[in-house]
């Protein structure tokens, strides 16, 4: 691929490439170093049929592969919400509220099996049926399948947390 070529590819995907993995990684500068490498072994490739699926596959192995930086991530996830329950009440209670549903969806997210992780987030990005196929090693007929399933699961796990944070299960405030 020549350099014409890379930064044509760059530009058409860069954007939503980095968004996808900032969802998945939950960190933009880790996203932002993934993308890259994703670049460069892109530059390496004399022919890309499907540039897009091909991006996305690559960068989703990357970050499979890379299992130290995805527990230092979780750890960092971690202190973040530590911190974020030490804030004061007064103050926060609303960002506090907010910080807690984002966490939930967080975790509700993160406790999808990966194939229904990856495709919900690829499917947030705009990939369609087919790259999203392409980029998983699944069947076209059953990306609508796994996206159905993943969505039902998510929204129950979700829930599921939501009742349990109002039962007083890891806080909240006491009933009258």
């Amino acid at each position: 691929m020549n350099d014409a070529e890379l930064e044509r590819l760059f530009q058409a995907y860069h954007v939503p490439l980095v968004r996808y993995l900032t969802r998945r990684l939950g960190d933009r500068d880790w996203a932002e170093e993934v993308a890259q490498e994703t670049f460069l072994r892109a530059l390496r490739q004399t022919n890309l049929t499907n540039e897009r699926a091909w991006l996305f596959a690559v960068a989703t192995n990357l970050v499979r592969d890379d299992a130290r930086k995805e527990d230092r991530r979780r750890q960092r996830l971690r202190l973040l919400a530590e911190e974020t329950r030490d804030v004061q009440v007064e103050s926060a209670e609303t960002a506090l509220e907010r910080a807690q549903e984002a966490a939930l969806a967080r975790k509700a997210v993160d406790g999808l099996i990966e194939r229904d992780r990856l495709a919900l987030l690829m499917r947030e990005e705009g990939l369609n049926y087919e790259e999203i196929a392409e980029a998983l090693g699944l069947s076209i007929g059953s990306i609508g399948t796994t996206l159905a399933r993943a969505r039902r699961r998510l929204v129950e796990s979700y829930e599921a947390m939501q009742r349990d944070t109002q039962r007083g299960v890891g806080g909240g405030h006491a009933a009258s």
